[in-house]
């Protein structure tokens, strides 16, 4: 497993942290980081081109002249695509760019693309993000310190106001959490700052041997209750009465 030191924000040595092979020493796949590069992309684009055409576009609808007799080719709208202010055949639509992409394949593009940023040496665990204030100037100071030069990517679990308000306006610095980190945000900047709460969520989630939570088995299935008899059942069913014998009749008048 490869050792990466952990530094506090004055950029100082505080301790070792063991980063877990099949999370950040995976082989690198190009295919799965172009793959993952062009999906989120796509996400990206809105996707609200449109063009008019033949029925949105300005002009009368009647037939310019007639059909035969003045040796001129035949029309029967000024608004036809083959007219200067017609309408566009067959142009772009709003519609969205998005699409499905397998889960497994995004988490293998990720692996790529933390293992990569530390076989470059340009990956850095911190301490903590403890920021003092929410100033803009704090944190690129403390941002100097950790090796920053071009742009940075800061990964950081859990809720951090001071954080989030210093980094949103630094220009090529880009705060993320563990479970919103994308392969091209990690490619797109020079440096990766991540904490050590980062590392281990990180860990959980990607880590593909990880074992599963154990369920105890069951041994026995215990039978359902049976269900109490109603009132109208426990009642005896009614004796249907009698009906009296007939009295036979007799041939005395």
């Amino acid at each position: 497993m490869p050792v990466v030191d952990v530094v506090n924000l004055d950029g100082k040595k505080v301790g070792e942290v063991e980063l877990v092979d099949a999370v950040f020493g995976a082989k690198v796949n190009p295919h799965l980081l172009h793959e993952a590069s062009r999906w989120y992309l796509n996400g990206l684009r809105r996707g609200t081109h449109k063009v008019k055409e033949k029925s949105e576009v300005s002009g009368a609808g009647r037939k310019l002249w007639k059909q035969k007799g003045t040796g001129k080719a035949r029309v029967g709208s000024i608004r036809s695509p083959l007219w200067r202010h017609g309408g566009t055949v067959h142009g772009p639509r709003p519609r969205s760019y998005s699409y499905a992409m397998p889960k497994k394949m995004l988490l293998g593009a990720l692996r790529s693309a933390l293992s990569a940023k530390l076989a470059d040496e340009k990956l850095t665990v911190v301490d903590g993000w403890q920021l003092e204030s929410h100033k803009t100037g704090s944190l690129l100071a403390t941002l100097g310190k950790l090796s920053f030069r071009k742009s940075a990517l800061l990964v950081s679990y859990g809720e951090n106001r001071n954080l989030e308000l210093a980094s949103r306006n630094l220009e090529g610095v880009k705060l993320s959490a563990p479970n919103a980190l994308q392969p091209y945000e990690v490619l797109k900047h020079d440096r990766l700052l991540l904490s050590k709460d980062a590392v281990a969520r990180l860990v959980r989630t990607l880590d593909p041997e990880k074992t599963p939570i154990a369920v105890p088995d069951v041994e026995t299935i215990a039978a359902a209750p049976a269900k109490k008899e109603t009132a109208a059942a426990k009642k005896p069913a009614a004796k249907k009465a009698a009906k009296p014998a007939a009295k036979k009749k007799t041939g005395k008048g």
